[in-house]
């Protein structure tokens, strides 16, 4: 069985992959894929983004919850129901995201990017510049990020408002401060 900090390990891959990357869920169908739109006005349309983008982000923050529980639990029983359960948040988050890509509600998304781009900036500048191979995975990473940040705002993502980029930037070094002194 895995140990304690094994399944730690495991779960920080997990929280990575929920806010950077394409969760894992069961593979169950989007239910959205069975259903149609009927034309939606510019009113509709940004509160219907506005809706998603809080559910997806409540999404991420039933992760933290599933996975910490998973982590924490004693019980084996206990710990596999978690670990069903944060699968299946999985597929929620990946559908309300790929709902907001089709409503062109990508400037969150964008700006997760952008973010991430100034916080590989600061590794670069921190890392010793005798470590060329960690330097050289930064800036390739930091490059797809700023792609994926263009590929965003390029399918209809908007800039978000200043106040937003700010919570999402003190939430990012929250975040990043925990995980290096972890």
């Amino acid at each position: 069985g895995l140990t304690f900090f094994d399944r730690c390990i495991l779960q920080a891959d997990q929280a990575l992959r929920t806010i950077f990357a394409e969760p894992v869920g069961s593979g169950r169908e989007n239910p959205a894929r069975s259903d149609t739109d009927e034309p939606l006005s510019a009113t509709e349309k940004a509160e219907s983004i506005s809706l998603m983008r809080i559910n997806h982000a409540g999404e991420v923050c039933a992760q933290a919850l599933y996975q910490g529980q998973a982590l924490t639990a004693r019980n084996r029983e206990v710990r596999k129901q978690m670990e069903s359960a944060a699968i299946e948040e999985n597929d929620h988050l990946a559908w309300c995201r790929q709902r907001l890509d089709e409503l062109g509600g990508l400037g969150f998304l964008a700006e997760t990017e952008h973010q991430v781009v100034k916080h590989l900036e600061g590794h670069l500048q921190r890392l010793p510049e005798t470590d060329r191979r960690s330097r050289a995975i930064l800036r390739q990473m930091q490059e797809d990020e700023a792609h994926h940040k263009h590929t965003a705002l390029d399918a209809g993502g908007q800039e978000l408002p200043g106040l937003v980029k700010k919570l999402m930037g003190t939430t990012s070094r929250i975040m990043t401060r925990t995980a290096y002194r972890i």
